[in-house]
This record gives structure tokens, C-alpha cells and sequence, in this order.
């Protein structure tokens, strides 16, 4: 018995070493690569496949039978169903499609398997390259408390904390007392901001201690953590690393830099702008960064492309935060200041290559910028959305890597990440400008994005001056989330847009539609509702009068074109012209301008006769998602603001909330309440919100009435 196990482990060891030799040795021709990835980042690495002559295999779950990834590659294969861990995080059946399709290499992209251990170990055995670390690179940094010791050990400097193996609640409150808060609670295999809390004092850890385990065992399927001090103000600075172990050569590009959001409420973490290089940043300080990255590379025994993350102090001083053991998800910004590119070089050492460049010939030019595009509402704790893109169009002069396009769908099992817009410039004023120019030109209907929030604190005067750290959002919420207000040409263009999209299918007798200054012989007058507001208008021509307040304001429309699903014009007031590109998207208008606004339209009669008796409540769900678990019974008295339901919902766990007091009469599933109600003819009115569990659409509606009937029921997801 023995034997047998001892000849497993030798016949495994050569594979192993069999795959990895040939990942370092130019002996073995990558011509075929298997992206075990969907979205932007498997079309970005098919872009650079391709390229360099490498066929290019898709795979695809339910959800993404007809994304763009499945219609960039050479060939696709079906994965299984939507859910990751049945499709994406399937490691047999994604080994058995490469070996079907003849892929000699498997590119894991980031995010699903491209930190597993254990998958890299599995294409070893198969005698398939896998595009990245070995396993015990991967292995060592993805476990925080090991990765933490390995750094100290080499001299790379780390934030004090706790890094044991006893994980019980006594022990870790214990550290958290010795360590002085605030602490950060991180999740020994986490990564993306899952995982993690801030304890600010004593009498918030158990909660947030039971929070970030909750998620880190759902997200990483381990709850183990690590209690570090808590940086305050700091910068996060992150290094790309390609490293060539059999040489022992390094490249390192030093360092970008991340604006990101910490909300308490939701208790998320969210970055959103990425800037390369990182300012105020002398050459000295890049040296020591750009040493101890390599350094950390070198520790593990690390091989090819490599993100490592370091946060610092306002003093300057920086410490290692975490490696991640694949592609940098900002890497765009890294190649547009050295004009590399880095999943080229991922396949040439993959191959056994030599790095292109050597350190010294590495050059910073200019300055860089990326902002990733969310499907998300920012005005409601950055709540994720999913749905239908009714209309997307980006600017041509930017970098964009997306894996969406018009008419897709943004899935609830997800990232709800839409594209990345990527800028460079000479200088960093001049990269924001064109940024800010991009996020203009980015036009995104169908469902809410952050788009103009990043706008919004491109212009921030702090922001503009370099003065970044992690909390940048949280300290100038007030500016970044204060309200809008509509200037006469912002209540004009909705009126006009009003007019035109009512307009479906235009009619030929519609003056606008004329762009040679044709007039009617009189005045139509009529009382336009957008906004929540009416508004008079007459209509001479080409020429409307805007009631504003009282103020007679005169436009003049000229150069309405229909395109598709959205029609452009030109409006002038007072001699000043506007351009702008309008949709109708539901119960809205949105309008693409100088700023991307969304104007409510008329609400229709029969939902308002469903409001005034009840029909329609603010009790809903905050976003599509699956039942985790359900935290009330029948008879309960829930107060306003307890917890009702767990929901999990595009990586992230969230908590619904009641919005009243109220005592629930029942918690059952979907079916049971319809067939106890059906004199009620509530089934058309189930539709306020959708959940998603593992068997597909359901529909869930905390709180319903209708006439005298009333029922509270909970859809348990199980």
C-alpha cells in the first residue's frame, strides 16, 4: 500500500514538474489556449492571443451562451449552468474541455480559479500549462497569516497584527484589545474587499467579526482571519511584478494607485479609479517599492505576472498588504505609461521566454488613467444592479475593455462590472481631462451606472491635486453625493427629449424632423409632464417656448436624428448651443450631455390606483439576488429597520431591512400565498421585485396588499 501511494506521488511529481518545466523552457509551443474566464478580461486576453497567432477557446455558462467573449474566441464551449461554482469554478469539467479542444494552456485571466492552488495543481497533472504562479506561490500568498510571516522574513516591511492559527472569537478580540483599535478583520483567503471590516472599538468587533467571517466562508468557503491596525488615511500603492524564476529575472512597474469607497452601511469595499503612475512618489521611494515587491516575488519562488499591494502612511512609510497571484485587473494602466503589453509577456514566459525588457530599459511616460464602469446605484449604498443594456456606446479616442455590448445582459450571478475606460496623457491634468471627456462620451442606458459619480470626483478639487488615500470617498461624501440641481437648460433638454421620444414612430408631420427652419402656420400648445413636473409649451416651428418657473424661455431645435434606439438633436438658447443624445428606458428618459441625467415620466393611472390602495410598497427586496437565509417566522413583530433576509447578490452579501413595524402574519414560499389569495388577483403584482435562487427566477414581495387583502410573506429560497 505504501508503494502504490509512493509511486502516485512520484508519477504526479513528474507531471507536475513536466508542465511546469515546459511553462519555463522554450521546448513547448503554446497554440491553443483554453480562457478559463468570461467579460472584458477573457476578450482582453484573446486580443493579445490572437495577435501573436494563438487560437483562442471560450467557455460559457447558461447565462453567457451569447456574450462577447463566446463570439471573440476561435471555438466555444458550453460549461454549465449559471451559477460559478456549477460553470467557471468547475475544475474538471474546464480540465476536460481544454484537453477536448486541443488547448496546450490555460489562461485563468483574475477573480474564478486564477489564485486556486489546487486548479493549477490539477492542470499540472494533466499535462496542461497553466498561465501563472506554481501552486505553493499561489498557496503561500493566498493564505494571509502565511503570506504575512514569509514578508517579514524576507524584509519586506508589514503592518502589525495577528496572524495565528487559534481562530476562536475570544482569541482574536483578545489581539484585536492588544493591537489597539482600530483593527482591520481580514479573511485569511480573501481578496476584492470580501471578507473584510473594520472594527473602530470593542464594542462593535463581535459584529463585525461575525459579518466578515459570514462572507468570507461563503466567498472563499474558509471563515479563518487576520486582525491587523488599521491604517487611517492611508494610500494604496500596487506594484506589477513579472518574474522569470528560471533566470531569476524581474520587472516591476511602480506604482498605481487606487481611489476607492468604504460605505459603513453596506460595508463594502469599492475601488474605482486607478491612476499610474501613483503621485507624489520621488524616485527613491519607487525604489524601495519596486525592491520589495521583487523581494516578495522572490520568497515564494513566484513565476510570471503579479500584482503586490502595499498601503502608505501619510508619513511615506508603506507596508505589504497582499499579492495577488495573477494579472493585475488594472493592468491597462501599467502598459499605457510603458507601452507594453503585459499578457503578451504572461505567454512568453509562459513559454520559457525571456522578459522583453530588462529593468533599466523599462521608461515612465506620461500618466495613466482607469475607471471601471459599474452596473450600480451609488445614490443607494453602491447596490449592484442586474438587467437589460438597452443602449451602450463608448468614446473612440479612449482604451475601453469591455465584454458587454448593446442589447446584453448583466447577470446576477456577476460581477456587475460593465467596461473599463482607460486614458493616457503627458500629464496627470491632462489624463483627467480626457477622462472626464471619456466618462462623457461613455453612454450607458438600460440600467444605472457609477459613471457620473467618477465624473464627479475627477473634478474634485482634492482629487485633482493628487491629495488620494482609501478614504477619499467617505471624507467628502457631501460633495460627491450632493444633490443636483436643474439649471433652465437642464428643464429644456428634458422637455425637448420628452417631446421627441414621445414620437415613436416619429411622425412625418413633426416639425423637428425638418431641418430647414420649416414653420407652422400656428402655435400648438400643450402641457409637457417629465420630472415629476408639467411644464407649458407652445410649439412654433422649430421653435417651443418653455414655461420655467415663470420665465418664457425660448429653444430652438434643429438636427434631430434617429439612431436606433436613441434620437440626437441640437437645442440653442440665447444663442448657446447643446448637443445631446436621449433614450426612453422604462418609466424614464435618459439624456447624454455635459452630465448624464434620468427624468421620471408620468406615471401610468393604473399603478397610481395600486398605490392608493396599497398595492405597492417600499418593502422590497434592495436588489435581484439569492435567499441566503431568512432571519423572521410568522407571528413576529418586526420592528422598523430589523433584519428579514441574508441575500447574496453578485459576490457581495447584503441585509433587507423592514421599513416599518409591522407583525408579520406569514413566512412561506411563493406559491403558497398565491394560491391562498387568488380572489385577490394579486399574480400581476408580483413583479415589484425579483430574486434569483439556485432553480432559477423567483419572485419575492416582503410586504403586499391589495384591497382587503393583506399578506406579508417571505419567498426562503430553499
Amino acid at each position: 500500500m505504501h508503494l502504490l501511494y509512493v509511486g502516485r506521488y512520484i508519477r504526479m511529481w513528474r507531471s507536475m514538474r513536466y508542465a511546469y518545466s515546459t511553462s519555463l523552457s522554450s521546448t513547448r509551443k503554446i497554440d491553443r489556449v483554453l480562457v478559463a474566464n468570461r467579460g472584458e478580461i477573457a476578450v482582453r486576453i484573446m486580443r493579445s492571443a490572437q495577435r501573436l497567432g494563438i487560437e483562442t477557446v471560450a467557455i460559457f455558462s447558461d447565462a453567457d451562451r451569447h456574450s462577447m467573449h463566446t463570439k471573440r474566441a476561435d471555438v466555444a464551449y458550453h460549461i454549465g449552468p449559471s451559477p460559478s461554482l456549477q460553470s467557471y469554478l468547475n475544475m474538471e469539467k474546464i480540465i476536460e474541455t481544454a484537453l477536448r479542444s486541443g488547448a496546450q494552456a490555460i489562461h485563468p485571466g483574475y477573480g474564478f480559479l486564477s489564485e486556486n492552488a489546487t486548479f493549477a495543481e490539477k492542470c499540472a497533472s494533466a499535462g496542461i500549462i497553466f498561465i501563472g504562479p506554481p501552486p505553493k506561490a499561489i498557496r503561500d500568498m493566498g493564505a494571509k497569516s502565511v503570506s504575512k510571516q514569509l514578508m517579514a522574513d524576507a524584509g519586506v516591511p508589514v503592518v502589525m497584527g495577528y496572524h495565528g492559527r487559534e481562530q476562536t472569537d475570544d482569541r482574536l478580540r483578545h489581539e484585536a484589545a492588544n493591537i489597539g483599535y482600530p483593527v482591520m478583520l481580514k479573511a485569511v483567503y480573501g481578496g476584492g474587499g470580501k471578507g473584510m471590516r473594520i472594527a473602530w472599538n470593542a464594542n462593535e468587533f463581535n459584529e463585525k467579526l461575525a459579518s466578515a467571517r459570514s462572507e468570507a466562508l461563503k466567498a472563499f468557503g474558509n471563515d479563518e482571519m487576520i486582525v491587523e491596525k488599521f491604517v487611517e488615511r492611508p494610500r494604496h500603492v500596487e506594484v506589477q511584478v513579472e518574474y522569470l524564476a528560471i533566470t531569476t529575472a524581474a520587472m516591476y512597474i511602480c506604482g498605481n494607485e487606487t481611489a476607492a469607497s468604504r460605505d459603513d452601511i453596506k460595508r463594502l469595499l469599492k475601488k474605482f479609479i486607478f491612476k499610474a503612475s501613483a503621485p507624489g512618489l520621488d524616485t527613491k521611494a519607487r525604489l524601495r517599492l519596486g525592491e520589495s515587491a521583487v523581494r516578495a516575488a522572490r520568497a515564494v519562488g513566484y513565476v510570471g505576472a503579479g500584482t503586490v499591494e502595499f498601503i502608505m502612511d501619510p508619513r511615506g512609510e508603506f507596508f505589504f498588504m497582499e499579492m495577488n497571484t495573477r494579472l493585475q485587473v488594472e493592468h491597462p494602466v501599467s502598459e499605457a505609461i510603458t507601452g507594453t503589453d503585459l499578457v503578451e509577456w504572461q505567454f512568453k514566459v509562459a513559454e520559457g521566454e525571456r522578459l522583453p525588457l530588462k529593468q533599466d530599459e523599462i521608461k515612465l511616460n506620461g500618466h495613466a488613467l482607469e475607471a471601471r464602469v459599474y452596473a450600480e446605484d451609488t445614490k443607494a449604498g453602491f447596490i449592484p444592479i442586474a438587467g437589460h443594456l438597452k443602449h451602450v456606446s463608448f468614446p473612440n479616442f479612449a482604451r475601453v475593455d469591455t465584454g458587454v455590448e448593446e442589447g446584453d445582459e448583466v447577470s446576477v450571478h456577476y460581477d456587475p462590472m460593465i467596461a473599463k475606460v482607460i486614458v493616457w496623457g503627458e500629464d496627470r491634468e491632462k489624463a483627467i481631462a480626457k477622462m472626464s471627456r471619456a466618462l462623457q462620451q461613455t453612454h450607458i442606458a438600460g440600467l444605472s451606472t457609477n459613471v457620473p459619480f467618477v465624473r464627479t470626483i475627477l473634478a474634485h478639487p482634492e482629487f485633482v491635486k493628487g491629495n488620494v488615500y482609501t478614504e477619499f470617498i467617505a471624507d467628502h461624501e457631501s460633495d460627491l453625493f450632493g444633490g443636483e440641481k436643474s439649471s433652465i437648460p437642464d428643464i429644456c433638454e428634458s422637455v425637448v427629449a420628452r417631446m421627441l421620444l414621445q414620437q415613436n414612430p416619429p411622425s412625418p408631420s413633426n416639425p423637428f424632423l425638418f431641418n430647414d427652419y420649416f414653420r407652422l402656420n400656428h402655435a400648438a400648445k400643450e402641457n409637457v409632464e417629465v420630472g415629476g413636473k408639467t411644464y407649458f409649451v407652445e410649439i412654433e416651428g422649430n421653435d417651443i417656448c418653455v414655461d420655467v418657473n415663470g420665465k418664457r424661455v425660448k429653444v430652438f431645435v434643429d438636427e434631430v436624428e434617429r439612431k436606433q434606439t436613441c434620437i440626437w438633436f441640437t437645442m440653442t438658447i440665447d444663442g448657446q448651443r447643446w448637443r445631446r443624445k436621449a433614450i426612453t428606458v422604462g418609466d424614464k428618459i435618459v439624456v447624454f450631455g455635459e452630465e448624464h441625467r434620468e427624468y421620471a415620466l408620468p406615471t401610468a393611472s393604473w399603478v397610481e390606483e395600486l398605490a392608493e390602495v396599497g398595492a405597492v410598497t417600499d418593502a422590497c427586496a434592495p436588489m435581484p439576488g439569492v435567499v441566503e437565509k431568512v432571519l423572521v417566522k410568522a407571528g413576529d413583530q418586526v420592528k422598523h429597520g430589523q433584519a428579514l433576509v441574508v441575500i447574496v447578490a453578485m459576490k457581495m452579501e447584503y441585509i433587507g431591512t423592514m421599513r416599518w413595524d409591522y407583525t408579520l402574519s406569514a413566512v412561506c414560499r411563493w406559491n403558497e400565498c398565491t394560491k391562498k389569495c387568488t380572489s385577490c388577483e394579486i399574480r400581476s403584482f408580483l413583479t415589484i421585485m425579483m430574486f434569483v435562487d439556485e432553480g432559477g427566477d423567483r419572485i419575492l414581495q416582503w410586504h403586499l396588499r391589495y384591497r382587503h387583502c393583506e399578506i406579508s410573506y417571505i419567498y426562503d429560497g430553499r
